[in-house]
């Protein structure tokens, strides 16, 4: 059973696909006001990012919200305003589904549309959900997707349960490939399927299932509404992973939450190339001037990232305002305790990376962190923190900060200078 299952969660109801015409019924939806703090930076002993010479810090300032009881949010802004999300493990409205499949064969992932011009005032439809065959693995879950030209690429990658007994208290779903992308030319109606499967996917990764992963639930960089500020036109993805050789791996070394590093690839994104493995290519390190190099080749990939036993799910947003990129990671620990989340920033993808903050024990138990570029503010200093926490019952530990649950949370942050 993996990480988000019906018995962690304590959810029940009826799972499996819903129609395409869309579901706008009332949705979860909770309200937090807070005092609101500066959350102190606690790198732990070893950090190898060097403090951002830019900022010293966020402070959160007590505005929060929440919707829906469903996790995996990762929003692209399209051409249209409207934002378009992946979600799964939970309720939306009248629609439920679950990433986890229950027959052995059939996972299904939740795909909605955001409207509003405020984190504080959306409206969440569900479109509908969508199966996946998973095998040999055992969950099939969304991540990389984008909204680019009015085209939805939506990618799923899947988990391999390492315990298989919800009671036992362990929690390490092994990483598994991302399998590729399905597409969508009507936002969500109708969908064609990837031509990949798990045990032959877009990456060629992992040799063997159980086997070390570097493009592990890769995400889209988030460069504005359409991607209008793409450097070159490209879509970039960040993955976490973790090499076989290893000389310290910790439990649950390789899970959906925990890795050693983050890798880069890029395309050119349309439906010719998103599931031509050709068509991609993996940054290669920096040359002497510090500029990215590039290779087609995943196993000469370097890492964007890395720091032994700290790393995990990532996601990038750029700050138009600022010219800055914001990196956005969290380590999972264990993958069922508390959280670990720490936000880098760069003048360029290809870094260096800074730290801007470390936030132990951040939500206490977020995840899926990113930063929604349609609601960073005109000086860019303002900005919303997008993620999911505390789906681990057994964890008891209180929300902190207010606001954070099962489900779409979003906290305003203000960089401090």
């Amino acid at each position: 059973m993996t990480r988000r299952s019906l018995f962690r969660l304590g959810f029940t109801g009826a799972f499996g696909a819903g129609a395409g015409a869309g579901f706008a019924a009332q949705v979860h939806r909770s309200e937090s006001r807070w005092a609101g703090r500066v959350w102190p930076s606690q790198p732990p002993a070893g950090c190898p990012f060097e403090p951002s010479r830019s900022f010293q810090g966020i402070r959160f300032t007590g505005r929060a919200v929440s919707y829906t009881d469903a996790d995996t949010w990762y929003p692209s802004w399209a051409s249209d305003d409207k934002l378009y999300s992946p979600w799964t493990d939970g309720k939306v409205g009248t629609v439920s589904c679950s990433s986890y499949a229950r027959d052995g064969h059939t996972a299904y992932t939740g795909y909605a549309t955001i409207t509003g011009d405020h984190p504080m005032d959306l409206t969440i439809t569900a479109v509908g959900t969508y199966p996946g065959d998973p095998s040999p693995y055992g969950g099939r879950y969304p991540c990389g997707s984008l909204v680019y030209n009015g085209v939805w690429y939506y990618g799923t990658y899947c988990l391999m349960d390492s315990d298989g007994d919800p009671g036992k208290g362990l929690n390490w779903d092994i990483l598994g490939p991302l399998v590729g992308y399905r597409w969508s030319t009507d936002f969500g109606k109708t969908w064609t399927d990837t031509p990949h499967t798990p045990l032959a996917p877009l990456f060629g990764e992992p040799e063997k299932p159980g086997g070390p992963v570097k493009m592990g639930s890769p995400h889209f960089v988030d460069f504005g509404q359409n991607m209008r500020h793409s450097p070159d036109g490209k879509a970039y993805l960040l993955g976490h992973g973790a090499e076989a050789s290893d000389p310290q791996p910790r439990p649950a070394n390789l899970s959906w939450i925990t890795g050693d590093q983050v890798y880069m690839a890029r395309v050119t994104p349309s439906v010719a190339r998103m599931n031509q493995r050709s068509a991609y290519e993996f940054f290669a390190g920096r040359d002497r001037r510090g500029r990215a190099e590039w290779t087609r080749n995943l196993a000469s990939a370097h890492p964007l990232v890395e720091w032994n036993n700290n790393m995990g799910c990532v996601t990038a947003t750029y700050n138009a305002p600022l010219r800055k990129y914001f990196l956005c990671v969290t380590d999972g620990v264990d993958t069922v305790s508390r959280f670990n989340t720490y936000i880098l920033e760069a003048d360029s993808l290809a870094g260096p990376w800074r730290l801007a903050v470390y936030m132990h024990n951040f939500g206490q138990q977020a995840y899926f962190v990113n930063l929604p570029s349609k609601f960073i503010s005109a000086d860019g200093r303002t900005m919303w923190l997008l993620y999911a926490a505390n789906f681990w019952q057994q964890l008891k530990a209180a929300p902190d900060p207010p606001g954070s649950r099962y489900g779409m949370c979003w906290q305003e942050i203000r960089l401090l200078a």
